[in-house]
């Protein structure tokens, strides 16, 4: 219970900072409150039908000049897979709730979360202009 308490202590503060967390070989951490970033994967919610997120996505990738696009889609989820210089793109799609649509984007084998975050960007970019 004790070792409970001081884990807690000490990992409850670095979550509300906005910072990530090792724990063996998973990394978690929250980014502005919106951001969810675990084992590589930079996740947000996007609050539009899926197939206007869906679209958004594979133009995102459009924009950002990635190579052998590839979509496996089924009723509720999918995953959308393209090379940009190199790194191996994947962008994971959740249907959550009505209008809500969970996306992860995972660059390289580890994860490259600045690069994540620019292709986020584009996602929403591309959502805004519909």
């Amino acid at each position: 219970m004790k070792k409970t308490l001081i884990l807690l202590l000490i990992v409850l503060p670095a979550f509300i900072a906005g910072c990530a967390v090792t724990v063996g070989n998973q990394t978690v951490g929250i980014q502005s409150g919106r951001f969810f970033f675990t084992d590589g994967t930079l996740r947000t919610n996007y609050h539009a039908p899926f197939e206007a997120v869906w679209t958004a996505c594979v133009q995102a990738l459009r924009n950002m000049g990635a190579k052998e696009i590839m979509e496996e889609r089924k009723i509720s989820k999918g995953t959308i897979s393209g090379t940009i210089a190199e790194d191996k793109v994947d962008i994971f799609i959740e249907y959550a709730e009505y209008n809500v649509i969970t996306v992860g984007v995972r660059v390289g084998i580890s994860g490259n979360n600045a690069m994540s975050q620019q292709i986020h960007d584009r996602i929403k970019e591309n959502l805004l202009k519909r």
